[in-house]
């Protein structure tokens, strides 16, 4: 799986806490972008349907969007821990800390997150 170029449209729109991630003809079904926000978020297009995690590995310092994703599961190119990107879930070890994810929604063609606290 290849990254995504991180979109050059991500800002916060003030409202809420929403950031807009990506347009959603950016970001192929099977693919991620990050945000380049503290801590990084990964952007994922599972089949149409957008899901966002913590970006960063919870096993070590690697970075999921760039990780391999089949179907709805992403796995770390580092040490090839699992997770389960709809509910953040660690599937296999190494990793045993579950990912923090995030609120999505689409509107008027573009994917918004709003980081979790």
């Amino acid at each position: 799986m290849q990254q995504s170029e991180a979109p050059s449209t991500t800002s916060d729109t003030g409202s809420e806490g929403w950031l807009r991630a990506c347009s959603i003809d950016e970001v192929e079904p099977g693919e991620a972008v990050q945000l380049e926000t503290s801590p990084p978020i990964a952007v994922f297009n599972v089949d149409g349907e957008w899901y966002a995690t913590d970006d960063t590995c919870t096993h070590a310092e690697s970075s999921l969007a760039d990780g391999y994703i089949e179907g709805d599961v992403v796995e770390c190119a580092f040490h090839f821990a699992k997770f389960c990107i709809r509910d953040g879930r660690a599937l296999t070890p190494p990793a045993t800390v579950p990912l923090r994810t995030h609120e999505v929604r689409v509107e008027d063609g573009a994917v918004w997150v709003r980081p979790s606290s």
